[in-house]
């Protein structure tokens, strides 16, 4: 029995189709094993653990992380809960700041910024479900000012944003972004 060159040519093409939807799809899935530095793993070169350090001026071709935005200042923060819960605390003299809570991955786990807290000043716990137990048992006397989050998530970091509405407040945000406190109970 003889193929003809036709039936021969499909099979082919129908195979290498195969192949490369099979190899597409082994490197998509592969990609984030593969990465070699996290946005985690970046903000550790900017400053020590539980302390807010100062991310440099977005320019162009130079983010410290991706998708920064250049109207604002920037303090990264990363904490590990399992060193214990972690207290930010902040008073950022500007009209707009926001802090986006992220895990190892990079993922979001929860943002707020100054008119959705409805206060001026930052105070916020995180902490994880057992820690939350714990404290209910011993509650610190400021804890109904605390915006308590609880999650999961046992390492991350924060990205506290603050918006510099003239160049002449840099400086003063700076200092702001650098007082703000990231630390234990």
């Amino acid at each position: 029995m003889t193929l003809s060159p036709r039936f021969t040519l499909t099979v082919g093409i129908l195979a290498t189709l195969c192949l490369a939807a099979i190899i597409h799809i082994l490197v998509v899935l592969g990609i984030p094993h593969n990465v070699e530095h996290s946005a985690y793993d970046n903000i550790a070169g900017y400053g020590t653990d539980r302390q807010f350090n100062l991310l440099p001026d977005v320019r162009p071709g130079q983010e410290a992380l991706p998708d920064l935005d250049p109207a604002m200042k920037h303090a990264a923060c990363r904490f590990r809960l399992a060193d214990g819960p972690v207290l930010f605390d902040a008073s950022i003299p500007v009209s707009f700041w926001s802090i986006g809570l992220f895990n190892s991955a990079g993922e979001a786990v929860y943002s707020l910024n100054n008119r959705t807290a409805g206060a001026e000043r930052l105070s916020m716990l995180v902490l994880t479900t057992e820690q939350l137990s714990i404290l209910r048992e011993n509650p610190p006397e400021n804890l109904e000012d605390l915006i308590v989050i609880e999650t999961g998530e046992i390492s991350g970091f924060a990205l506290l944003r603050a918006f510099v509405p003239h160049p002449s407040k840099a400086e003063e945000v700076d200092a702001a972004l650098k007082a703000a406190e990231c630390g234990t109970i």
